[in-house]
């Protein structure tokens, strides 16, 4: 008997899931879906926010019961990401004065950003994210602050009342942040309430805020609203970022960098 339609949408989810990524023609191999019938289930699954399709790669949105583990981006790691992360280091790095301070937050673009960051002068960076303090610790001769609290198991990152209590002492010249959807209407955005009072404090209390982000990340939104998007300086993306959503970047007084 053929799989209802809410069947055959639970398995792409599954799949998309599981992978962080897969293309159509892949998912239709797969899953022995017939193109239309595949079309009509993806289209659908976007219209619910759950998947977002984008040169014939399907991506799955996370929301706050879904949100990919460090690992699966790890292994995931695209030429797009490493280039957004270059960029932005290189940003970053004009931004920034020998002692200066810098937020680096948690997540794996953030964290290959800091690794390209120059090593020539000596920073204070303030950070959730434990991989990104012991690379740093162990690389380069910089002052790592490790915000305390609740450690997150699919992402190490620190949160809770105590790493926001930290951080709100703090002044940080530049914050390097990431987000998991950006949209005009519901801005900068992550499936975790608790993640999103880290990214707040962090906008709050930074003189200069960038972005690092896919360009699968625009044009959605998750849960939890940390930012507007005429908070931010900079947004680094991929340079196949829909041209309507880089005129609505640039409509909110940020800059923009396509990679």
């Amino acid at each position: 008997m053929d799989d209802s339609p809410a069947q055959r949408q639970s398995r792409i989810m599954a799949l998309t899931r599981e992978r962080g990524a897969v293309s159509t023609a892949e998912l239709g191999e797969l899953l022995d879906l017939p193109a239309a019938a595949l079309r009509r289930d993806l289209r659908k699954l976007e219209a619910e926010g759950s998947v977002r399709r984008g040169y014939g790669m399907v991506y799955p949105v996370e929301t706050t019961r879904y949100e990919t583990s460090l690992a699966l981006r790890e292994a995931s790691d695209s030429d797009e990401r490493r280039r957004i992360a270059r960029a932005t280091a290189e940003i970053v790095d004009d931004w920034l004065d020998d002692n200066s301070t810098l937020f680096i937050d948690e997540g794996r673009t953030t964290l290959l950003a800091a690794a390209h960051l120059r090593c020539d002068r000596r920073l204070t960076i303030v950070t959730p994210s434990l991989p990104a303090a012991v690379e740093l610790a162990s690389t380069a001769d910089h002052e790592i602050l490790l915000l305390g609290g609740r450690v997150r198991a699919r992402t190490l990152g620190t949160v809770d009342y105590w790493a926001r209590d930290m951080l709100s002492g703090f002044a940080i010249d530049v914050a390097m942040l990431g987000s998991n959807g950006i949209s005009q209407q519901q801005g900068l955005t992550t499936p975790d309430p608790a993640v999103s009072a880290i990214k707040s404090m962090a906008v709050r209390v930074s003189r200069k805020r960038i972005v690092a982000a896919e360009h699968t990340k625009f044009g959605v939104h998750s849960f939890a609203r940390f930012a507007t998007m005429s908070d931010i300086e900079t947004f680094v993306t991929g340079e196949r970022l829909s041209p309507s959503l880089a005129r609505s970047i640039v409509h909110h007084g940020a800059g923009l960098r396509l990679v």
